[in-house]
């Protein structure tokens, strides 16, 4: 391996309908993929009439999986491992294709999965992107859906179905109403399912997603980013609906319209549907994690899915880009006193934002503030829900003194209740008052404090190294004070 490379790690996803090359660098609680690459071979497609894979479809992936080997191999993965799923696991020719495959890559594992298996990878790949996860994980791909009932005990029954999207529109001959007896069959089948009533339903595998990209175009939903995307039930079955009944052209229109998708969008459509029917879920949520992220936390990180995915990420965003990773824990308890009787949530979410707090500092002053936002809700980590996006980003933006006429913060005034929206400026209002205070230097911070005495907010100056008056600090805790409608007042306390 080159020197200073980190360690690579590699994982190809053979479905029923696609094939993906994902490549991870490092060893984290947080996958970082540093090459993806999907190809469309519907090897799954005829399957169900011959029980063979598509012939054109294995030319096509044998020519793919050359390519992603090559790649692979180049990249220095290591490890560097094939998952083959429903289709090559059903498919009567699907031992002497691995086999060829085998002989392709030698050296390389080509691993069939089985439904169990395969289910539980995906239950720790949404594992790894929402932690917390409870409730049910449906995961579809071209050839089968995998259910499994996750709790915070850990991942329990795990069933296949037939249903993925190549086979469900063999099996109906392509007919919606056709699909929907079928799909009621499958799901009534399964007994443990009345268990998981009216808990919340996780969707992983791309044609879910791609319902996802098509109800946040037509909606105009201002954060176009899939992972943690949630719909309530009658939001998601007034979408379904919708989706069953447009045609192929309205749906083109849509800007990002994921257009090798849109014949599986129906289909889709109807086995949420149904789903939605049967489990009458709390809520619905998209999770782009799923099977290859479930085999990076088995096979390469491990012991890291322990870790909070926010303060891991937020940990390492403050290494590249801050100037201190000892004054996050100095601002942790210096903030405290900004919303006495935080939340558990809350409090997490001030954490978070002292560790990201510094992460602008580099950037052009001009664009600083703007610069800030976007990297904090655009940012590539699992975990960040939208809400924890869109309060951190403000909060931080805040925090350097950002225009709050800005068009760029529209997703914040969009997707925060007036009170998140108030409680992210106060929080970012004491950041960047402490950091008048202390020019980024925990020590002098530490000769300070911000208090409560009764209604009114005191700040404290009990070193003489900070005994600043400075217009900047008193016009900063004016405004923290303004923000928090409360009253504030200026001491210095200097030890004799």
């Amino acid at each position: 391996m080159e020197t200073g490379m980190q360690r690579r790690s590699a994982v190809v996803d053979l479905g029923s309908n696609s094939v993906r090359l994902v490549v991870f660098e490092g060893v984290s609680r947080n996958p970082l993929p540093i090459f993806n690459e999907k190809a469309v071979l519907r090897l799954g497609r005829g399957l169900t009439a011959t029980g063979r894979l598509n012939d054109e479809g294995v030319g096509m992936a044998m020519e793919v999986l050359s390519r992603f080997h090559a790649i692979a191999r180049a990249m220095q993965a290591d490890p560097f491992e094939v998952l083959a799923t429903a289709a090559v696991r059903d498919a009567s020719n699907g031992p002497a294709f691995v086999e060829m495959l085998r002989q392709s890559m030698p050296g390389v594992p080509v691993r069939i999965l089985s439904g169990k298996e395969e289910a539980d990878h995906s239950a720790i790949g949404v594992m790894c992107g929402i932690p917390g996860a409870d409730g049910l994980v449906a995961d579809v791909g071209g050839g089968s859906l995998e259910l499994i009932h996750l709790t915070e005990s850990g991942r329990h029954d795990a069933t296949t179905l037939p249903l993925g999207m190549i086979r469900l529109a063999d099996r109906s001959g392509g007919d919606l109403d056709v699909a929907k007896q079928l799909t009621d069959q499958d799901i009534d089948g399964v007994e443990w399912l009345s268990g998981v009533k009216g808990r919340p339903l996780y969707l992983v595998g791309g044609a879910f997603r791609a319902l996802a990209r098509l109800q946040i175009a037509r909606t105009q939903y201002p954060l176009n980013i899939v992972h943690y995307y949630t719909l309530d039930v009658q939001e998601a079955r007034e979408m379904t609906g919708w989706l069953q009944n447009s045609s192929r052209r309205s749906l083109e229109r849509l800007p990002g319209a994921p257009r090798k998708r849109l014949d599986d969008i129906p289909f889709a459509a109807v086995v949420l549907r149904r789903l939605m029917k049967k489990l009458q879920p709390s809520k619905i949520v998209f999770c782009v994690d799923g099977l290859r992220e479930g085999w990076y936390m088995m096979n390469v990180a491990p012991s890291c899915l322990s870790q909070d995915p926010m303060e891991s990420v937020a940990r390492d965003m403050c290494a590249r880009f801050g100037r201190s990773n000892t004054l996050p824990e100095i601002l942790w308890t210096w903030t405290r006193c900004i919303k006495p009787e935080e939340t558990a949530e809350e409090q997490h979410l001030r954490r978070i934002a002292c560790w990201l707090s510094d992460i602008g500092s580099h950037d052009h002053p001009e664009y600083r503030a703007e610069q800030t936002y976007l990297r904090i809700l655009r940012v590539q980590g699992a975990g960040f829900d939208h809400r924890a996006r869109v309060w951190l980003s403000l909060a931080l933006a805040v925090r350097y003194s950002v225009d709050m006429s800005a068009p760029a913060l529209m997703p914040s005034f969009t997707l925060l209740t007036e009170e998140e929206r108030r409680d992210a400026v106060a929080c970012g209002l004491a950041l960047r008052l402490a950091y008048s205070l202390s020019g980024g230097a925990g020590g002098l911070l530490e000769g300070t404090s911000l208090e409560w005495e009764g209604q009114e907010l005191v700040l404290t100056l009990t070193s003489a190294r900070v005994t600043v008056k400075g217009e900047s600090v008193r016009r900063g805790l004016e405004r923290l004070g303004q923000a928090l409608g409360v009253r504030t007042r200026f001491e210095v306390e200097l030890a004799v």
